[in-house]
């Protein structure tokens, strides 16, 4: 699939880029070339010199830039085959405290994306979303929603260009620096006596990094324009996620703070009459264009009218030693 391919990976030496990049080296050993488009420098030359990458360095290429800059998007989609769209804002404070910021690169960047996909002749871009756009009540929230659907109508907006667009959704990653999970780690390391919880009944999303990488590859190698992918993946209470990292401190509840959801959400009853259902996720599909489900996805069925898929109503949950295998282990669960 993409043997002979040249990707761009925006964000690129953040959690998902690295192991992205690692895992489509190893399993497309005739890979042209893969660029990480990023805007610290620092981080790229950390990036660069990482043992896992230096027998590639000769189809790694780094490039300074930031998604807010259409004409440097323009420069570095030259001739660049595929898109990975994981820049973005992504501190839920700082996206309160900064909203314009906010916009600029989770917005305006994303529509840049779109222009210069286009115009450049990028056959696929695959975008980045989260549980927090679904149904946002936060900043953050909101403007992966509306990046969202712009990627979802930048299927219409090429044209007859052959440049097709989906997105991808998932929730929280376990081994990201935005995870709870090393918070709580640090928490223990400098000795606390007990664990902050903003809500004892509050349940989140969890998969690994590379399940997220293999619904991006799957997203590539499947989507046809125009797809929202929702991964099936398990739940777990916060309660039980502390327990499993710190098992013998109390738990306080602090009280939930402001844009904190209890359960995070994927899908909406609104969206359920636009979903299809697979083996492994869901497809929302596209509002602004007609779309023949049984010739695109033969094996997939509607999901009922009232369906709504979020962290408290799921029917996979992890148990505490399955978290402890995820943080502590190499395999995961």
């Amino acid at each position: 699939m993409l043997n002979g391919k040249t990707i761009l990976i925006t964000g690129g030496t953040g959690s998902f880029g690295k192991k992205f990049t690692r895992i489509v080296l190893e399993k497309y050993p005739d890979i042209h070339k893969i660029i990480i488009f990023s805007r610290d420098e620092y981080k790229q030359f950390v990036m660069q010199n990482m043992p896992e990458f230096l027998p590639y360095k000769d189809k790694l290429r780094f490039f300074i830039g930031d998604v807010r800059d259409k004409e440097r998007l323009m420069r570095a989609f030259e001739n660049v085959d595929v898109v990975i769209h994981a820049a973005a804002l992504k501190q839920v404070p700082a996206c309160e405290y900064n909203p314009f910021e906010a916009i600029k690169t989770n917005v305006i960047g994303a529509q840049n994306i779109i222009d210069a996909a286009i115009d450049r002749g990028v056959k696929r871009v695959v975008a980045l979303s989260t549980d927090k756009a679904c149904a946002p009540i936060n900043l953050y929230g909101a403007t992966k929603l509306c990046s969202d659907k712009l990627f979802i109508a930048g299927n219409s907006y090429s044209g007859f260009k052959d440049t097709k667009f989906a997105v991808v959704r998932y929730g929280n990653v376990a081994g990201s620096r935005g995870s709870v999970i090393p918070y709580f780690q640090k928490l223990v390391e400098e000795g606390a006596k007990e664990l902050p919880v903003t809500d004892l009944r509050m349940t989140r999303f969890w998969l690994k990094l590379e399940q997220a990488v293999e619904m991006v590859l799957e997203a590539l190698d499947t989507m046809k324009g125009g797809e929202l992918y929702v991964k099936k993946i398990p739940s777990m209470k916060i309660t039980d996620l502390a327990r499993a990292i710190a098992p013998e401190l109390p738990i306080k509840e602090i009280g939930i703070r402001p844009g904190e959801k209890i359960h995070e959400q994927m899908i909406t009853q609104e969206d359920a009459r636009n979903t299809i259902e697979l083996k492994d996720y869901y497809i929302i599909l596209p509002q602004i264009f007609s779309t023949d489900v049984q010739s695109r996805y033969p094996d997939a069925k509607f999901v009922p009218n009232d369906f709504e898929y979020h962290s408290g109503n799921n029917d996979q949950w992890l148990t505490i030693e399955q978290m402890k295998k995820l943080i502590f282990s190499t395999d995961g669960f």
